[in-house]
């Protein structure tokens, strides 16, 4: 039978129904959780937009670059599917390869971030704005962009240091729970910044 019809077959069995690791269900629960924290921000942000007069997101805003940050990270995902591939394959070289160029964009979406911040230091739009609460669209864009990064910085740090057990033959044998864990996490990450480029620096 076709594998698009295994539903419609009575006696069909998925092999991985019930087989999730508890390190798998564990990160589950905690994206739940967290997607919860960033909704109330992107909530908040809304709110206080509609109820305030706001500026032109585009007009403070580097929306090129942040949409090459955007694409950075989105690519990001792709390479880490590729290295769980890689795992899963038991192919060592592809597995280290895609591992370092997942790394590469989170730090690379990391410096992009920060040279941001810097800009927008430099043209009035300070860190004060988020410290004191005397400008809400400042303080809210720090808050919301802020965490993400925090996030995106954990990430870049579990992957590598994933990347050194990989270095050392951990996931040798093709067992590759592990980077799935950190594949949701990260995927998790990307899919989040999605919405906060989509609703803080488009709409």
């Amino acid at each position: 039978m076709a594998s698009g019809y295994k539903l419609l077959d009575p006696n069909y069995v998925d092999q991985q129904f019930g087989k999730a690791t508890p390190g798998k269900i564990a990160m589950w629960i905690f994206l739940v959780t967290d997607a919860m924290s960033f909704s109330g921000f992107l909530l908040a942000y809304g709110v206080l937009r509609s109820n305030q007069q706001w500026p032109t997101p585009a007009d403070h805003l580097g929306i090129a670059l942040s949409g090459l940050a955007t694409f950075i990270l989105i690519c990001s995902s792709v390479s880490m599917v590729l290295s769980i591939d890689g795992c899963r394959m038991k192919d060592r070289e592809k597995m280290l390869r895609w591992l370092k160029v997942t790394i590469a964009g989170g730090a690379s979406f990391l410096c992009i971030q920060a040279y941001e911040y810097t800009h927008l230091v430099h043209h009035g739009l300070g860190l004060s704005h988020f410290l004191h609460g005397n400008n809400l669209f400042g303080s809210t864009f720090y808050m919301v962009t802020g965490f993400h990064g925090l996030h995106v910085l954990t990430g870049v740090i579990y992957l590598t240091c994933e990347y050194i057990n990989a270095y050392k033959g951990k996931y040798d044998n093709g067992e590759y729970q592990h980077l799935e864990v950190l594949g949701l996490f990260w995927h998790f990450v990307d899919l989040v910044w999605i919405l906060v480029f989509t609703f803080i620096y488009l709409l």
